[in-house]
């Protein structure tokens, strides 16, 4: 089998089928695919259009309301928004899916092509688009402000416009949120999107402890118009992703036991190899069977029966697996289904029942064969280096795996207006098996926009290339600026989070993809920051609360007390402080029996 075959053939037969079922006003497909050490990856694709005749009207079918009506409020033309948490392993898992296209930095990113006259008007549509869609997907997205919205110059550009199209008047805005916590708040709103809206259809398979329990995942959905070469009417297609990694042992544990159980002795498979084996120390060996797991087992229940607006044809094969083709599978379900194989047996599809419960079964089996995993296309890595308080530096390691052929790419850096980068410091390194040297034409371009405090961030893109079998090393120093002590957030001592930086491949190898551009996203970063020592202000608060609540009850007290003499007070003479007691207690007696007398 070749490399370019191998390519996460589900997902290129996910796109290829979508591309031929692009009439479909409605289309959903599961992916299920096996990794390495007990990993499982999901991946959940939903497609809905509309013409734009039928958007201009707001006569909506399968596009969402909700969300239709703000991007007609906002002159939003594509839209683009990404909900993700974890980390990609790719030297464990292989290439990302969709080629890292439809998936997002850590926390929240979100870019949109604005139809707008002027730069001003196009930054207001677009905090209102902001503050729409962060009620809409109750998430913090009204936070993106200016000092978080750059203008990418070379990164995103527009996915599906025709070639004679027009596009003087649209702005690129990007906006991202690392510190956004994803949580099950966000996925509620989603499944709304959905015609199904999560209880049929392979939605019905999504829950919220399931996929934030998971290594990695994403949201993204994805707005665009799609208009033909011929110059024919312009659909508008909402595509709505959901990629996960699953733990199957972590999964298969009951939600009322989520507690790792460890596993008894007698069943602990030793490697006798080690030279430390003995009766008392045990180097556990690695299960060379495939696991056994099943939808039930892994989400918590099976899939609700076939969505009743998905399309008959080829388009209804809702779940596919990619497994070894002498993979046991095993269907229960008690309606009508039907199954189907492609690319050799690798991918395995079936058609849902309608109205019944569907769920596969795949027992515990040794499978001599793997599936191999494509490798991606290019390596990064990024971090902070130095110390102190005033001063750092940025490194990224961009590593071409490559053994014959350059890397074009753009490099994408939006950073808070606190971190201010010495442009002067950047410099460029190549180290491959001749060593490390400096490379002064592995920088292609540069765009460069400073940053203002407190008004916006810093914009760095760069076009770079990197030669084959070597890693191109990025550097630069920067300052920390010093925030106001109103600035910092009650969490202050842990740091401020850095976007990722994002990667747009130019000369991607992988031609079966041709469609989807390849896209990378680093891991965000930790910066600290100097910080004060907040116990002062608060003790000089409450010193100074201190003295001028005592001082002002004094005064206070001075003025509005009245001192009268003690035979000015009423009862005084006749028994004293005894007699004020007294008198007062007989009064109320007289109170409470008038009361009684009254209710008799």
């Amino acid at each position: 089998m070749t490399f370019t075959s191998a390519l996460l053939l589900g997902l290129y037969f996910l796109v290829f089928s979508a591309a031929r079922c692009q009439a479909a006003d409605y289309h959903e497909r599961l992916l299920l695919r096996p990794l390495p050490q007990n990993a499982l990856l999901a991946s959940f694709h939903f497609r809905s259009n509309t013409s734009a005749a039928s958007f201009e009207e707001q006569n909506f079918r399968f596009f969402p309301r909700s969300l239709g009506q703000i991007l007609q409020h906002a002159h939003t033309k594509e839209l683009h928004l990404r909900f993700s948490l974890g980390r990609w392993d790719a030297e464990l898992w292989g290439a990302r899916p969709w080629n890292g296209a439809r998936e997002g930095g850590t926390g929240v990113e979100l870019w949109a092509w604005v139809d707008a006259e002027t730069e001003e008007q196009a930054n207001a549509r677009w905090l209102t688009l902001a503050n729409a869609l962060s009620g809409l997907f109750c998430a913090s997205l009204n936070f993106i402000d200016a000092t978080k919205t750059i203008r990418p110059v070379m990164t995103f550009p527009p996915e599906r416009y025709s070639p004679n199209q027009s596009s003087d008047s649209l702005h690129l805005l990007h906006g991202t949120l690392p510190h956004e916590v994803v949580c099950t708040e966000n996925l509620t709103p989603f499944l709304k999107l959905l015609p199904c809206k999560g209880k049929s259809g392979i939605s019905s398979l999504l829950d919220g402890h399931k996929l934030f329990d998971a290594s990695w995942q994403t949201m993204s959905i994805d707005v665009r118009p799609v208009c033909p070469a011929d110059g024919g009417e312009c659909i508008l297609e909402i595509e709505q992703i959901v990629d996960m990694v699953l733990d199957i042992d972590r999964s298969k544990r009951p939600r009322d036991n989520p507690i790792p159980r460890p596993v008894p002795v007698e069943e602990i498979t030793c490697d006798e190899s080690k030279p430390y084996n003995s009766h008392d120390s045990c180097f556990p060996l690695q299960r060379a069977s495939e696991p056994q797991w099943s939808l039930e087992e892994v989400f918590g229940h099976p899939i609700k029966g076939a969505c009743p607006l998905t399309q008959d044809g080829e388009a209804s094969e809702t779940v596919c697996l990619n497994v070894q083709p002498e993979r046991e599978v095993q269907v229960r379900t008690e309606g009508r289904h039907t199954e189907s194989k492609h690319d050799e047996g690798l991918v395995r599809c079936f058609q849902l029942p309608d109205g019944n419960d569907f769920d596969l079964f795949l027992p515990e089996q040794n499978v001599e064969a793997d599936i191999p995993l494509a490798q991606p296309a290019f390596y990064a890595a990024r971090s902070i280096t130095g110390h102190g308080q005033e001063r750092g530096g940025l490194q990224a390691v961009l590593t071409n795996p490559s053994p014959d052929s350059s890397v074009e790419l753009v490099y994408l850096e939006s950073l808070p207006w606190f971190m201010k980068p010495y442009v002067h410091t950047l410099r460029a390194y190549v180290s491959d098996d001749a060593g490390r040297h400096e490379c002064n034409d592995c920088i292609r371009e540069i765009y460069y926009r400073p940053a203002v405090d407190r008004s916006r961030g810093t914009h760095l893109e760069l076009q770079l290339s990197v030669p084959p079998a070597s890693s191109l090393i990025l550097t630069y120093d920067f300052e920390k600026a010093i925030l106001r002590y109103t600035e910092y957030p009650p969490d202050a001592n842990r740091g401020f989070d850095v976007a990722p930086a994002v990667i747009r491949l130019l000369n991607s190898s992988t031609e079966d993809f041709s469609s989807q551009k390849v896209y990378l996203r680093t891991t965000s970063l930790l910066l600290p920051l100097p910080t004060p020592d907040f116990s002062m202000p608060y003790n000089v608060i409450i010193l100074t609360s201190t003295v001028m609540a005592l001082g002002f009850g004094s005064i206070f007290n001075i003025l509005v007390r009245r001192f009268v003499g003690g035979n000015e007070v009423e009862g005084w003479k006749s028994g004293g402080l005894k007699g004020i007691v007294l008198a007062k207690i007989q009064r109320l007696k007289a109170k409470f029996q008038a009361k009684g007398s009254k209710a008799e």
